[in-house]
């Protein structure tokens, strides 16, 4: 039985109090730092309680739940750490950032998943930027490298999962590519940076390139998986994993294609990246689904609306990747978009109450309703966005752009 959804009286609540609170001359980003900053060190210590760092990803059933090095959300709380440092300028956080990034440092030769580039860059790429530490950016080449190691020439593709083994081998898939795999290009766009080697953002740009191809809708929303015969290139199938139906639009894809494709431009500069994530923005804005208070369902046609979870993971990053937008187009219902959702989940109805939810910022979050995993629980890559779109409002609002 699915979790009581968040109910329309309570959503009417939050956009009410968010009008409020951005209206009233409180600063936002500021009471936003000062929350993170405590529920933060909570989930900090609960981490490095004991002898070995743990990965925090979730808080269920009355307990913060830690997972291994090699799962796809092992970078996000590492970079928090390392968000939380940019927000504050406190080196306490730099300190306990940089422990949480190199416990991962075995990551960067992982070849058998495509999220190395979730786990490394936003770990060792964040502190990278951020501090310039001796060896991250050989990391970060070596991670670029394993994920290389997911090329399909064939198809001009990086294969997102392994078919011989767990419930993907279930599914007749050979090679399997998800709209989540926008999210791990950068890193290869950075390596090509660092080291000179273009291979690395050939192999990004052609999976770019097939994703806008054949991932998308004429409405522009996006399947979350298509299946290319890595032999041939031929699609072989479109359909779901994580969604409610093939053809439906799971509001996480969505996220992921908007921030992905724009990510794509920043990278790159060639436009048809900004155009496609301009139309996925436009699928997400306008949709009838889309509640007032801008956080959307798990899935734009999930079949009980509005009886249905709300996904705050895919709100915090659908205002990160405004914020972007923004700052690449000038447009300012981007903007205003972005502010609304960070008004929206910076009130009770979805940030929780300082000293609960184990110590993660945001509630409400779903990871896969299908698989009966994570649904409306807080999830630390909710956090990590969501922290991330206050730097970038926070550029913005000091005329600097979004994305340094």
């Amino acid at each position: 039985m699915r979790p009581k959804a968040i109910s329309i009286a309570a959503a009417s609540a939050a956009v009410l109090v968010s009008g409020i609170f951005c209206s009233s001359g409180n600063n936002i980003i500021s009471d936003n730092i000062a929350n993170a900053e405590i529920q933060t060190r909570l989930l900090l210590e609960a981490s490095e309680a004991g002898d070995t760092i743990r990965i925090p990803s979730s808080f269920q059933k009355g307990e913060v739940v830690f997972v291994p090095a090699s799962d796809w959300v092992s970078g996000f709380f590492a970079g928090t750490l390392w968000y939380m440092y940019e927000l504050t300028g406190d080196e306490f956080w730099a300190e306990h950032a940089r422990k949480h990034t190199e416990a991962l440092e075995d990551i960067q030769y992982l070849t058998w998943h495509h999220d190395v580039g979730f786990m490394i860059y936003d770990s060792y790429g964040n502190g990278l930027r951020l501090k310039n530490i001796d060896g991250y950016k050989d990391v970060c080449i070596n991670a670029a490298k394993s994920l290389s190691t997911r090329f399909r020439p064939a198809a001009g593709i990086l294969q997102s999962w392994n078919v011989d083994g767990g419930w993907q081998s279930e599914r007749g898939w050979k090679c399997p590519v998800i709209i989540d795999n926008m999210m791990n290009l950068e890193i290869l766009f950075k390596a090509t940076e660092f080291s000179g080697d273009q291979t690395f953002a050939g192999i990004a740009t052609s999976h770019a390139d097939k994703t806008l191809k054949n991932h998308f809708r004429p409405d522009w929303s996006s399947y979350h998986v298509v299946d290319y015969d890595p032999e041939t290139g031929e699609v072989l199938k479109k359909c779901t994993a994580q969604g409610y139906a093939d053809e439906s639009a799971w509001s996480r894809g969505q996220a992921w294609a908007l921030y992905g494709f724009t990510a794509a431009y920043r990278c790159t500069a060639d436009k048809k990246y900004l155009d496609a994530a301009e139309n996925v923005a436009g699928f997400i804005l306008s949709h009838p689904n889309m509640p007032e208070d801008l956080v959307p369902y798990w899935d734009f046609n999930a079949p009980d609306i509005p009886d249905e979870p709300r996904d705050a993971s895919s709100a915090a990053i659908i205002a990160s990747g405004l914020y972007e937008l923004y700052g690449h187009t000038g447009k300012d219902i981007y903007r205003e978009k972005a502010d609304k959702i960070i008004c929206s989940l910076s009130t009770p109805a979805y940030r929780a109450a300082q000293g609960t939810n184990g110590g993660f910022i945001l509630m409400h979050s779903v990871g896969s309703i299908p698989h009966g995993n994570s649904i409306d629980v807080p999830l630390n890559y909710a956090d990590y966005y969501f922290l991330e779109a206050l730097i970038r409002k926070r550029n913005i609002e000091a005329g600097l752009p979004p994305v340094e």
